[in-house]
C-alpha cells in the first residue's frame, strides 16, 4: 500500500484526485432529479480531495494531510449517515426520490 503513496507517483495521484473530483462535480450537476445518486457523487468528491490530502501529505512529508484525510472521512460518514436517514424518511413519506419535490419536507 505504502509504494502506492511514494514521491514518484504524487504527479499520478493528484491527476487521479483531480478526475475523481471532477467526475463527481459533473455527476452532480448531470443528476440534479435523483437524490441517491448526487450522494455519491458528493462522497465521491469527498474521496479525491482525501487523495489529493494524502498525496501532498507524501509530497511536502508532514502529517497534516493525514489528519485532514481523516477528518473529511468522519464528516463523510456523517453526511452519508444524515443523508441516507433522510432519505428513508422522505420515501417512506412521499414513495419517491425525486429532489424537486423535497421542499415538502418544511417543518
Amino acid at each position: 500500500m505504502n509504494e502506492i503513496f511514494s514521491i514518484e507517483n504524487v504527479g499520478w495521484l493528484t491527476r487521479t484526485s483531480w478526475g475523481l473530483v471532477c467526475f463527481g462535480g459533473f455527476g452532480m450537476f448531470r443528476n440534479r432529479r435523483h437524490f441517491l445518486m448526487m450522494m455519491l457523487c458528493l462522497e465521491l468528491m469527498l474521496l479525491g480531495v482525501n487523495l489529493q490530502f494524502r498525496s501532498a501529505s507524501v509530497y511536502y512529508n508532514d502529517r497534516t494531510g493525514l489528519r485532514y484525510a481523516l477528518w473529511i472521512l468522519t464528516a463523510a460518514a456523517a453526511e452519508t449517515s444524515l443523508g441516507l436517514a433522510l432519505c428513508v424518511r422522505y420515501h417512506r413519506q412521499r414513495s419517491t426520490l425525486d429532489v424537486e419535490w423535497m421542499n415538502l419536507l418544511k417543518g
